[in-house]
């Protein structure tokens, strides 16, 4: 079977160009994505990199290799940085953010997931990784930073170094890397000179503070601006029109970062850094050849450590050797040493896994991933309404399809619970979310929990993940971010003017991470959208106690059926909805936000009784508010320990965990976390 699918794949290949599917790691196997297999293209491309005479043939010299990541704080321009670069080097850019290929990236505007690609510059291939900014996908940074030898860090010219860029540095600094400092978006005009060279500072007393060498300390400087598509190796405005490229980025980096140091004539090992699957070709393993050679045909095996000693995983043949080239993936024949690939053929080994020649029995060091700082709980949908909108419903579904995340993301683990229920563990409630939308796009139904934090407990003493937390404002707001921090259990660390803002102030503090869950949408609504609020982890530390009064009681329907603009009239009074007529409803469920802090049993079914006397008033005369419709991100933040998000395709519901009210009574005495 597998011969003529290869041979009829090839033939399609050859005359048009056709396009395969496969699944995004990000998305684990569900959600299709065009991969272009075009021989004419690589052999252009190779053209312009032809492998060096002391280099075996088809395999690219490792003196011409570069590998390089671009790390950065959340929005501070990686991937439109990326963008230019492809552009620069004669790539088809189909669109902007043309690495941001799931689709949940483009309509939020983030990278989720690591992307690598490959670009030719003067006689060199420079392997470009992508990586995300946000605190919650750090494990896609870890896991690639081992994959490069140098990275540059992009530094927002106008905002400065910011939580989640001293995250990536350490990583990078951990590495050995040496990085090149981009400050971006120096076209705005509030920056200026004198506030790159303040900037610049700052990010070398970060340097310093996070132990790097004298080496690390010697980093060279550009100035950018990616949305122009432009660097400079000296502070401009707007350079010249014949300057106006990315030329001096890209010299910057053929001669600040070193080739890789890998031996072509060693047996052949490559370390597996991504993985995903394709409905033709099966498992896709994407790494660095850490030695040697690998060839279409040779025989490999995968390997993996265990705490007995290395085991043998699987044997198997090279079927398909691809690499990325700009927007497009290229069959290749051989690699090197140094290079980027992936490759097919082994249905087995995952992330962390060594792929080599038969001969070798040693495995590569593994990925070492900071440990996940929060949990939730997936459970199937037992909710009166369950069965109507999903197509996966059983526990048995749900988690092989969590099983096949944490195989792809390593930052999340699986822990298979009681009941067909599975505990996930992760970076942070956007990470998790980010899965559970992916999940229910896919037809899946579930109950989620609120998220859980992750204790540690060393000496007896119980720890905590505590979070570094930056803070913008206006003045005015001050005053209630303070106050809701404060029953956060946050402790303010610094705070200041910001330079070149009038009337804006900014905090660093730390906090619990259980005090920040749900707070996003709680300091949008204080700023009124103005505020910025970035945070990383930074440290486990003591446990700072209860936290205060965070949220108010909820409205819980004690009726089913529909909801009716009757009976909402007579509740608005009691607090905020979040359902509107036409919804249904179900005992147990969770219709709205008491003003009180206790929780209020209520009936929004009630229906207008008939009787034979002519009324003066119609029920079309019911004027109801715009109730509050949770987002997917807002219901995990929001849910209490004794409460359940129930996700469906077409519905996001809150619900009480017990849904009979004299169950909730009898266990209303027990603490809440």
């Amino acid at each position: 079977m597998a011969g003529p699918l290869l041979r009829s794949l090839w033939s399609t290949t050859r005359k048009s160009f056709s396009t395969s599917t496969y699944y995004n790691s990000a998305k684990a196997s569900t959600t299709p994505k065009p991969y272009t297999y075009a021989r004419r293209a690589f052999s252009s491309a190779a053209t312009a990199t032809a492998p060096a005479a002391g280099a075996p043939s088809g395999a690219l010299d490792p003196t011409r290799l570069r590998n390089v990541a671009v790390i950065a704080h959340v929005d501070h321009g990686k991937t439109t940085l990326m963008d230019r670069l492809l552009r620069q080097c004669g790539a088809d850019i189909p669109h902007e953010r043309a690495l941001d290929s799931i689709s949940l990236e483009r309509e939020r505007g983030i990278t989720i997931a690591s992307k690598v690609t490959s670009i030719s510059w003067k006689e060199n291939e420079l392997n470009m990784v992508d990586t995300p900014g946000h605190a919650d996908f750090g494990g896609e940074v870890e896991r690639v930073v081992g994959m490069v030898e140098g990275a540059i860090l992009v530094v927002d010219a106008g905002e400065g170094p910011l939580a989640q860029t001293k995250f990536v540095l350490a990583k990078a600094l951990k590495y050995g890397l040496r990085p090149i400092l981009l400050l971006n978006k120096v076209d705005r005009p509030a920056v200026s000179e004198e506030r790159c060279d303040e900037v610049e500072s700052l990010v070398f007393d970060l340097f310093a503070n996070l132990g790097a060498t004298e080496e690390q300390l010697d980093f060279p400087v550009l100035y950018a601006s990616a949305k122009e598509g432009w660097a400079s190796s000296t502070f401009t405005k707007s350079p010249a029109d014949d300057a106006k490229n990315m030329s001096d980025l890209l010299d910057a980096i053929v001669r600040h970062v070193p080739p890789p140091t890998a031996s072509l004539d060693a047996p052949f090992q490559m370390m597996v850094s991504m993985m995903e699957k394709d409905f033709y070709l099966g498992r896709i393993l994407t790494g660095r050849v850490s030695s040697g050679l690998i060839r279409i045909g040779d025989r490999v095996h995968g390997l993996r450590k265990t705490d007995s000693g290395v085991e043998k995983i699987e044997e198997g043949k090279v079927l398909k050797l691809m690499k990325k080239k700009g927007t497009s993936m290229v069959l290749i024949d051989t690699a090197g040493a140094g290079d980027i690939i992936s490759m097919a053929g082994l249905t087995s080994p995952a992330i962390g896994h060594t792929v080599a020649n038969v001969e070798i029995m040693a495995a590569l060091p593994t990925i070492e991933l900071d440990p996940p700082t929060i949990s939730m709980t997936f459970g199937v949908n037992d909710s009166p309404l369950a069965g109507r909108d999903g197509t996966h419903l059983t526990g048995g579904k749900i988690g092989d399809r969590l099983l096949a995340e944490a195989e792809t993301n390593l930052a999340i683990n699986v822990i298979p619970g009681l009941q067909e229920s599975y505990e996930v563990q992760g970076r942070g409630e956007l990470q998790l979310g980010i899965l559970i939308e992916n999940m229910r796009r896919e037809g899946f139904e579930l109950s989620v929990s609120p998220p859980k934090v992750m204790y540690k407990t060393e000496n007896r003493e119980k720890l905590e993940p505590i979070e570094e937390v930056t803070i913008e404002v206006n003045e005015e707001h001050v005053g209630l971010v303070m106050e809701a921090l404060s029953h956060r259990r946050a402790e303010v660390t610094d705070m200041g003017p910001v330079p070149g803002n009038v009337g804006r102030t900014k905090m660093c503090l730390t906090c619990p991470s259980r005090g920040l869950v749900g707070y996003r949408s709680v300091f949008s609504s204080d700023t009124r959208g103005t505020g910025f609020m970035h945070r990383a982890f930074l440290t486990y530390a003591k446990h700072r106690g209860l936290l205060g009064n965070v949220r108010k009681g909820v409205l819980v329907s004690m009726g089913r059926g529909t909801i009716t603009s009757y009976a909402l009239m007579s509740l608005e009074p009691r607090g905020t909805l979040f359902v509107q007529p036409g919804m249904e409803a179900y005992d147990g469920m969770i219709v709205g936000e008491h003003s009180r802090d206790t929780d209020l049993d209520v009936n929004p079914v009630r229906a207008k009784e008939l009787n034979n006397i002519r009324s003066a008033g119609k029920d079309e005369n019911v004027k109801l508010s715009p109730p509050r419709l949770m987002t997917l991100e807002e219901a995990i933040g929001y849910v209490a320990s004794d409460e359940l998000i129930e996700v469906t395709p077409k519905s996001i519901r809150l619900r009480k965990k017990y849904l009979d009210a004299n169950k909730r009574k009898m266990m209303r005495n027990k603490p809440k976390e």
